[in-house]
């Protein structure tokens, strides 16, 4: 399949409530519509994992980004603008309900305090550094904002694997089991340059408060 029909596909598993496995900008995930609380609750599932602890989600721009937070930091503006590398921002005053709909995030995205950690990947990253570089449409950085992009909404992104085990860096890494759980699988020829490593996370106030909560 060529890169723009797989982007269709995955596309259409995602409007459909089901979930895939893809390249990030930073390692494999899985992933589901954000808004969608029956998807989310598959992931859960598939990961193993307890349902109250919050997931990472992708977004393509900070517009995306404001319309499911109620305020966005200032900070945030300029964090985003000179970013040049992976970065998870944990916003405040997340936008959820239980079940879910197009203009809210479903509840079980949402940490206990009303924060929501999204990321927006850049255009590229260097699988040495993780630095902005080009790409072609085939790269997973840009076709995993493509995605997003197409979807409207957020993008469920948490690694993929059992939830104690360690992050697979690469899809030969990924558990079988895990391959066998989502309803897609993007074909691992789309993971030209991830880097493998996970993003820093920092966790804004609206006050201007930054926590680093991972490097």
């Amino acid at each position: 399949m060529k890169p723009e029909e797989i982007l269709a596909e995955a596309l259409r598993v995602v409007r459909e409530g089901g979930t895939i496995l893809y390249p990030t900008d930073t390692v494999w995930g899985l992933g589901c519509d954000a808004t969608n609380a029956a998807a989310v609750a598959r992931i859960f599932e598939i990961k193993q994992r307890a349902d109250s602890k919050s997931l990472v989600l992708l977004a393509s721009d900070l517009d995306m980004v404001a319309r499911f937070v109620k305020e966005i930091p200032s900070i945030a503006i300029d964090l985003v603008e000179v970013n040049d590398a992976p970065m998870t921002i944990i916003y405040p005053g997340a936008i959820c309900s239980e079940t879910g709909d197009k203009w809210h995030l479903a509840a079980s995205c949402v940490a206990a305090d009303g924060t929501v950690g999204i990321r927006i990947p850049l255009n590229s990253a260097s699988p040495e550094t993780g630095a902005s570089k080009s790409a072609g449409p085939g790269h997973p950085t840009l076709w995993c904002k493509q995605l997003v992009f197409k979807l409207g909404r957020p993008l469920v992104s948490t690694s993929a694997n059992i939830s104690g085990e360690p992050t697979p860096k690469r899809f030969s890494d990924i558990p079988q089991e895990i391959k066998d759980a989502v309803d897609f699988v993007v074909p691992p020829s789309v993971d030209t340059a991830s880097t493998g490593r996970a993003s820093q996370i920092l966790k804004l106030g609206l006050s201007g408060e930054v926590e680093i909560i991972r490097k």
